[in-house]
């Protein structure tokens, strides 16, 4: 009887452990949004660059929907470090949705760690789609805006949004006439797509890669400057000849409280993921370009895309211009 009694403790504490969505990982990924979406792919990224790499022994992941991803930046805030290691990926939407006061915080409610990555915008149809081109694309929104339904997995006057309204506005077309349809995070906007509700979708090239490498949908444009050196044949706006760029950064953010010394072991295991074939395949997988910074400059980036794109809103009529 005894000798149960202590295998069931065993099993009990073991199922407990398993269970635990940190008590496993050397890192918890906190992802601000729903599976399938940029946010996902980066931190699942990342983490398994740092697990392949043996950097880290495991990494932990948990999605955390609502509130345009200010759920998550509430539970970063209020968890301080009680909670463990935890670092919450986010990119340019935390700059966006402060400006347009969708989320009552920025990133300068938390401790920004790095930013790990670029990623273009994509644009997406389905397979069977009549738009085999984005000059297809363009014809049809100019003949008439309501036609083309673009979804994205953000809020309106968010980046999907945004990218979405700029590409068009580069071809003569007013962005604000543009009608977009917002997901709660990339993986229903690609199920947008797919299930024929929507007959574009605006998103990241990683995200597009992962629906167009399924064979369900082609990519007819991204918003890089340049061809992409491991996708040479996506067309670029500018190689359209459509004057429009557009690159969206993800990093890593820590809870405000974090300690320097837990700050400076990140940054220590973040600086040496960038030297490994693990992690520049994960990088090469999805098409991103290497943006490594750390926290000093990682903040100056921040302040100055603050400035740009609250003059493409306010262009836009995302947000009311500065009295």
């Amino acid at each position: 009887m005894k000798l149960f009694k202590s295998l069931q403790t065993t099993i009990l504490a073991a199922s407990l452990v398993l269970s635990s969505p940190m008590a496993m990982a050397d890192t918890h990924f906190l992802i601000p949004g729903g599976p399938g979406g940029g946010w996902d792919t980066t931190a699942r990224g990342i983490g398994e660059g740092l697990v392949k790499s043996g950097i880290e022994n495991n990494a932990s992941f948990q999605n955390m929907s609502g509130g345009g991803g200010g759920r998550a930046i509430a539970y970063l805030i209020e968890s301080g470090t009680k909670k463990g290691d935890i670092l919450m990926v986010n990119s340019t939407p935390i700059v966006l949705r402060a400006l347009s006061g969708r989320i009552p915080y920025s990133y300068r409610d938390l401790t920004p760690v790095a930013s790990m990555i670029a990623d273009y915008g994509a644009f997406v149809v389905r397979n069977d789609s009549p738009f085999k081109t984005w000059e297809d694309v363009i014809k049809s929104i100019k003949e008439d805006p309501s036609s083309v339904k673009v979804a994205g997995g953000s809020a309106r006057g968010s980046m999907d949004h945004l990218v979405a309204a700029q590409a068009v506005k580069a071809a003569g077309i007013d962005g604000r006439r543009l009608r977009y349809i917002p997901y709660d995070a990339g993986g229903k906007a690609k199920a947008g797509l797919l299930s024929g509700e929507v007959n574009l979708l605006s998103t990241g090239l990683s995200e597009a890669l992962e629906v167009a490498n399924g064979g369900q949908a082609r990519i007819l444009a991204v918003t890089s400057g340049e061809p992409l050196p491991d996708y040479p044949k996506i067309p670029t706006l500018k190689s359209l000849g459509y004057d429009m760029e557009f690159v969206n950064w993800r990093g890593l953010f820590a809870a405000p409280n974090l300690p320097a010394e837990k700050l400076a072991q990140y940054t220590k295991k973040l600086r040496e993921l960038q030297s490994t074939p693990e992690w520049e395949a994960v990088r090469a997988r999805n098409g991103w370009l290497n943006l490594f910074q750390e926290k000093d400059e990682f903040i100056k980036s921040l302040e100055a895309q603050e400035v740009q794109l609250r003059a493409v809103m306010e262009e836009l009529g995302f947000i009311r211009t500065l009295p």
